[in-house]
């Protein structure tokens, strides 16, 4: 986790944030003042983390609190409120991954809050690298599997023999099926035309 985004009304939230943060690790920290401005930001700019520390001066702060949880990649999120209200808040906005805490802050459950937020985000980022090259190999043997259905189609070759002509041309030619399968492609919808 590398990027933070504070959201804080008031200036000494921020400062004790910025402050618990550093502590934590984080370097460099976002700070807006409004829900306007933290929207603002979570469109322009991904960020790792984001603390909201409500109520801000526009709203309340779970909405943006779940929005920046829903975002593509996913940010680890703390929204800090009154413990009055907190059982409450955490049943509206934990089931879309916001980590509700109460004020006053401890400052040992805040950093064990973020440590669990950060082993959340890695194990997170490596699901989404190890999905990533599924996707990849899902779209490997689609190709592939046009490139074969298309010599069966043309060439009158068997499942078997359309797969190992594939297989053979990408050792013969030193290319990858994806790319055999590519040309085989371009040949034949090609000559569909």
């Amino acid at each position: 986790m590398e990027s933070v985004l504070i959201v804080s009304g008031g200036e000494k939230g921020c400062r004790l944030l910025e402050s618990l943060l550093r502590q934590c690790g984080f370097a460099v920290t976002t700070v807006a003042r409004s829900g306007c401005d933290a929207r603002r930001l979570l469109l322009e700019t991904g960020f790792d983390l984001v603390v909201i520390n409500a109520p801000l001066g526009d709203e309340f702060g779970d909405e943006l609190a779940v929005l920046a949880a829903e975002q593509e990649l996913g940010a680890g999120v703390i929204l800090i409120v009154k413990a009055e209200i907190a059982d409450s808040v955490a049943a509206r906005v934990e089931e879309d991954g916001v980590f509700v805490m109460e004020k006053p802050l401890s400052r040992p459950l805040f950093f064990q809050a973020v440590k669990l937020l950060e082993a959340a985000y890695r194990r997170m980022a490596g699901l989404r690298r190890r999905n990533g090259k599924l996707q990849n190999q899902i779209e490997e043997m689609r190709l592939v599997d046009r490139a074969k259905c298309a010599l069966i189609q043309y060439l009158n070759m068997t499942e078997a023999q359309a797969h190992r002509y594939v297989e053979k041309q990408a050792m013969d030619l030193r290319k990858s099926k994806t790319e055999v399968a590519e040309g085989i492609l371009r040949t034949y919808e090609t000559y569909e035309r």
